[in-house]
């Protein structure tokens, strides 16, 4: 169990200030969090960074959870590259969500992407196919990782997925969320690198994403928006300068109010840490800027 005091500058942040200082929630390390909330408990899926590592040869995901934005549970590892048969390397970024009783755990692995399922949100998870449901390279000229899944008020799942240059792939699935439902399809999106994450605010749909822009390698978020799942797409400008090569993130509401989860670099690009921070928006439904400061 994680205990950790939720800061002055956080709860600032919250009241309507524009800065914050960073405030991680997850031990070292962890990245690319992926935030759910179920049954009125927040959890976060993050991949898991491996000490020391000279790259990012993560082999595993845990899945942490709080019911107070202070007290964070570690339920261990949920899911690993040893459960699955098609791949040995590369455990990404993953989502999971919840639908028909069940748990949903998207994940990628050596450049492909693959589901597992559980009657728990903690798991234990199981290879749902005993093979990829994205293979490498079926969306031409977009690589198969970063999955983000999303299920509209309508019912209809879509899982968005891919690293490129403007472009993002999404497939339909089927109710049962391992079939999918028609072609890939491939969006275009301005400044989109990888990482995507959809939600859905006043009938507005959110794309943020890691942009290929800024000094530091994709360290700035950035976001479009669309009046359906399926774009056209309207750039919206930057949510957040991690300050630390690459950010990848999520966004989500718990208990009335909005939080953008994300990750630093900590001792080094490969060894990250997840933080987080409060979302605002105007008016317009535009989300304003968070500008960062130095830890407190």
């Amino acid at each position: 169990m994680i205990r950790r005091v939720v800061l002055l500058s956080l709860l600032a942040v919250a009241g309507g200030f524009g800065a914050f200082a960073q405030h991680q929630i997850l031990p070292d390390f962890q990245a690319d969090p992926s935030a759910r909330v179920f049954h009125g408990r927040l959890y976060v899926y993050p991949s898991h960074d491996v000490a020391g590592s000279a790259y990012w040869d993560m082999v595993d995901w845990h899945a942490f959870s709080t019911d107070d934005m202070v007290h964070w549970k570690d339920h261990g590892v949920i899911f690993s590259l040893k459960d699955i048969t098609w791949a040995d390397k590369h455990a990404w970024a993953p989502d999971c969500i919840e639908r028909n009783g069940k748990y949903y755990f998207y994940f990628p692995a050596d450049n492909q992407i693959g589901v597992a399922v559980a009657d728990s949100p903690t798991g234990p998870f199981k290879d749902a196919l005993g093979k990829p449901l994205i293979a490498r390279d079926e969306a031409s000229g977009v690589s198969s990782f970063d999955p983000n899944i999303f299920i509209d008020g309508d019912g209809q799942a879509y899982l968005y997925f891919g690293n490129s240059h403007d472009r993002l792939a999404v497939v339909k699935l089927k109710r049962d969320m391992i079939t999918r439902d028609g072609p890939i399809q491939v969006l275009d999106v301005r400044n989109y690198h990888e990482g995507i994450w959809v939600h859905k605010r006043k009938g507005l749909y959110y794309f943020s994403y890691p942009s290929y822009r800024g000094d530091m390698v994709a360290n700035l978020m950035e976001y479009s928006v669309a009046k359906s799942p399926l774009g056209p797409f309207e750039y919206k400008g930057v949510i957040l300068d991690n300050r630390s090569r690459n950010v990848h993130g999520s966004i989500a509401e718990f208990k009335g109010k909005w939080w953008l989860f994300y990750h630093v670099a900590g001792p080094s690009p490969y060894e990250r840490r997840v933080c987080l921070a409060p979302l605002r928006y105007d008016k317009d439904g535009n989300i304003l800027p968070i500008k960062m400061t130095d830890w407190p």
